[in-house]
């Protein structure tokens, strides 16, 4: 269980804008169906998606009852991996594990608009420039002039909140999503890696990832 490094911080309270019916199919045919969820009074005004996988709604009833946590990963948005395939990320594959894994058990996948680690998308692709010249992605962002990784999670919590949910097994690699969850009032009962994602075009990017920011991947378990 991830305790708060401090006091828990004050989460402005949010509400469910709309949910609608959306059938997924991904480029190797797995197929599922997602209730997509927008939101009002989100902290930072941007339009996240909360997407309810599976049987999400016995998920929280169990939950509620004091049985396991729901599955929830939260997604930053990549559009060259999500959209496009980009090799130079693992972002694509871990959206694709997301949701099934997340379908087979119940819970919700948060699809969180923070292109480029918070620093948007003309800037990732800066960054690029510059790992292309030989700096790491930490290290590509600070030379932009930019933080390693702006990401902030007040809206994931803010979402969760408002979708029933005050515990998580969070499906993720980085410790500073439970960090800063259980700062904000979530209680992460469990964090689950993903699988690893490696391609010859992403294992430095996610070998400084490990040694970096201590995200939990094991570059030997890649197949």
């Amino acid at each position: 269980m991830f305790e708060a490094t401090a006091m828990h911080m004050t989460v402005a309270k949010a509400s469910i804008r709309r949910q609608v019916t959306v059938p997924l199919r991904f480029p190797d045919g797995y197929a599922t169906t997602a209730r997509v969820m927008t939101f009002n009074g989100l902290d930072d005004g941007k339009e996240h998606l909360a997407l309810g996988l599976g049987d999400w709604q016995r998920a929280l009833t169990k939950s509620a009852a004091g049985g396991r946590a729901p599955l929830v990963r939260p997604h930053s948005e990549c559009l060259t991996g999500d959209v496009f395939g980009s090799q130079r990320c693992d972002c694509g594959p871990q959206l694709r594990e997301a949701v099934e894994r997340i379908a087979e058990q119940g819970g919700f996948l948060l699809y969180l608009r923070q292109e480029g680690r918070g620093i948007g998308l003309y800037a990732k692709l800066d960054a690029y420039a510059l790992q292309d010249d030989g700096l790491d992605t930490y290290q590509a962002n600070v030379a932009l002039g930019r933080g390693e990784d702006e990401r902030d999670y007040t809206a994931a919590a803010q979402m969760l909140l408002a979708l029933g949910v005050d515990r998580v097994r969070l499906l993720s690699n980085n410790p500073d999503k439970a960090g800063q969850l259980a700062d904000l009032g979530i209680d992460v009962t469990q964090r689950i890696p993903t699988g690893v994602h490696l391609s010859a075009a992403n294992v430095r990017y996610l070998s400084v990832k490990a040694s970096h920011t201590a995200h939990t991947i094991d570059l030997s378990l890649a197949e």
